[in-house]
């Protein structure tokens, strides 16, 4: 028998040195409480991928479910804004407390460690990485359900985040552009790689209501992303509006008042899991 070279790709089956994969997840803090973990995700940016994180998180605090929201867009925070939150997170040598919102949302994000929330996030993709893997295994969270904002795109961090926390499923957000169909497909590969269970897919932006008579107008066409879930064989789980009031709240800090069903029907499919 030749002598082992520890490249496994390079020797048969049954060879006895052959080392099973080894599993890159991590866990969380020993003191900590999670119970499902979800995250939400796009193919690219400027889809409203933040707001309907922080909306899902406030339907789930309205049911009286204990909620986290854990930002990994390390280099783009808006989580923070959105629900009014400005200063510094504490914690102690060994871990990191999340701040909480007025109606006791859990958020943790880069924004709430910086002197200055301006400051621009200038770092390297392993240290941005490593940030967000401390997210998950520093933070005291206390909650049923943990929300990942998660990162634009299918780049370093999407792929930290896939591979470091243990996700129960994601939620593919996308908008009714003509670049939808691609933009859905590249997330669900993604998740199909990393074997995470899909749930489904949020369209935003999807029409305006007539402030007049209440009809819903479709400046970019209507039923593409649904088209786009019905291929990949998934449901489309909302769609919602461009609403003036939500960026105005979300500009205020206070979109834990928005006034919407919308993501009713994720949450009750979130609450039979």
């Amino acid at each position: 028998m030749s002598e082992c070279t520890h490249d496994c790709a390079t020797c048969g089956e049954s060879c006895g040195e052959r080392q099973a994969p080894q599993s890159l997840l991590k866990e969380h803090h020993p003191s900590a409480r999670v119970g499902k973990v979800y995250g939400i995700v796009s193919g690219k940016g400027g889809v409203g991928k933040s707001m309907t994180t922080c909306q899902l998180a406030v339907t789930m605090r309205r049911r009286d479910h204990a909620v986290g929201v854990l930002d990994a867009d390390v280099t783009g925070p808006s989580i923070p804004k959105a629900f009014g939150l400005h200063g510094q997170a504490t914690g102690a040598e060994d871990h990191l407390d999340p701040m909480l919102t007025r109606t006791g949302i859990q958020v943790m994000s880069t924004n709430l460690l910086l002197q200055d929330e301006t400051d621009p996030v200038i770092w390297r993709g392993p240290v941005i990485s490593g940030v967000v893997q401390q997210f998950w295994t520093d933070v005291l969270w206390n909650c049923d359900y943990l929300f990942v904002d998660m990162p634009p795109g299918t780049g370093d961090v999407a792929l930290s985040v896939f591979q470091s926390i243990p996700l129960d499923g994601i939620i593919v957000v996308a908008s009714p552009q003509d670049l939808v169909s691609m933009v859905v497909e590249k997330a669900v590969k993604m998740a199909e790689m990393m074997e995470v269970p899909i749930l489904g897919v949020v369209e935003n932006m999807s029409y305006l209501s007539c402030p007049d008579c209440g009809k819903k107008l479709y400046p970019f066409g209507q039923g593409k992303t649904a088209e786009a879930a019905r291929r990949h064989q998934l449901p489309l789980l909302a769609e919602m509006p461009m609403d003036p009031a939500l960026a105005a709240l979300t500009d205020a800090g206070d979109i834990e008042s928005f006034q919407g069903a919308w993501l009713d029907h994720a949450a009750d499919l979130l609450e039979g899991k």
